[in-house]
């Protein structure tokens, strides 16, 4: 018989796209508490729950963390609470999910793993966007061979954030937020980039603030050199006209593009172009042996379940999300410093602590 968790869904405001996630998989996931101290909000969430009844608590604190019939405390709190949440879950023997970025430095990311190993219990971050059908075919075509040698790759990330969007006072904030477009906003994208090519050698980064009065870059750009040789280049705005989440990747014998749904740009449709038209047959056979299902949340989330199941590692670890700040922490150093700066970064680099 399989397993249902039980689900605390702790913030109410992106915690809502969790709740979906955990809605479209009812025969696996209970969400039993939404809590934040907005009880107003946390009510509203809780009736939009379908996996069985929802009671609303008002704070993260011990006696939401004592319950013994819920497994798994889902984290959809501002960045920088993240990493006493996460540890305090942990070490109540609770399973924890976390929205991304996971936490603001390498230090905390080290520490968190080492509380992991020392409770025996699991963490997964949230990088929904990896799981997309369209990106799940760029895999296969690079996991099987079929695109060969990769030469450029370039993401676009250009949104549009106005004056309302930072009403939340936290967001556009250092101290709080943690970070601007590159953390929060492009690094979804960011991510899908290194799922796919693999693991960054070097960066080299602007940034800037132009379109709102914030703490926080909202314009960059940056140049990555991948650990197999090829290029990318990222682009990343907040004042963009329109909105596009755009990653194309040029390679020996296919150019892949994907641009779907802005906020899920993992998902179709995504564009194959073989090198000559003569190949179009032969990239139609490359693509068949992919594999498509749930994507988003509900498809980590499933993932999820399988991995606790098992006794396997999540379908995002803690080391992938590593990589993500590393990335980011190398990103920020470059721009501070004018830099091209090399990874892995060792816990000597400046940074380390936080950017």
């Amino acid at each position: 018989m399989t397993r249902r968790y039980r689900v605390a869904v702790v913030g109410a405001g992106i915690g809502a796209k969790h709740v979906e996630g955990y809605n479209a998989n009812p025969a696996l996931f209970d969400v039993a508490v939404i809590c934040d101290r907005d009880t107003a909000r946390a009510a509203a969430l809780a009736a939009q729950v379908t996996t069985g009844p929802c009671a609303v608590h008002a704070d993260y604190d011990d006696a939401l963390l004592a319950r013994t019939d819920i497994d798994i405390i889902d984290i959809c709190l501002p960045p920088f609470l993240h990493a006493d949440a996460i540890s305090r879950a942990l070490r109540a023997g609770k399973d924890v999910v976390c929205e991304k970025p996971l936490v603001g430095s390498l230090a905390e990311v080290d520490a968190l793993e080492a509380v992991v190993r020392e409770t025996g219990r699991t963490l997964m971050p949230v990088f929904q966007v990896r799981f997309g059908n369209g990106l799940a075919r760029a895999q296969h075509l690079m996991r099987s061979g079929a695109a060969g040698k990769v030469y450029l790759a370039t993401a676009q990330t250009h949104w549009s954030r106005g004056s309302d969007y930072y009403q939340i006072k936290w967001r556009g904030t250092r101290a709080y937020g943690l970070g601007g477009a590159f953390l929060g906003h492009a690094i979804h994208l960011h991510d899908m980039l290194t799922a796919l090519l693999g693991p960054v050698r070097r960066v080299s980064a602007m940034m800037t603030t132009r379109v709102n009065p914030i703490e926080t870059e909202d314009c960059g750009g940056a140049t990555l050199e991948m650990a197999d040789g090829s290029i990318a280049v990222l682009s990343v705005t907040l004042g963009s006209a329109d909105e596009v989440s755009r990653l194309r990747v040029m390679c020996e014998n296919v150019t892949m593009e994907g641009h779907g749904e802005v906020y899920a740009s993992s998902k179709e449709p995504w564009h194959f172009i073989p090198k000559a038209p003569k190949d179009q047959a032969w990239l139609d056979a490359a693509l068949s042996g992919a594999t498509a299902g749930q994507e988003g949340f509900a498809r980590q989330f499933e993932d999820f379940h399988q991995a606790l199941e098992a006794g396997s590692a999540p379908p995002v670890t803690v080391a992938e999300a590593r990589a993500s700040l590393e990335l980011i922490t190398a990103l920020y150093y470059a721009a501070k410093t004018g830099e091209r700066v090399d990874l892995p970064l060792r816990p000597d680099h400046p940074f380390y602590h936080g950017w």
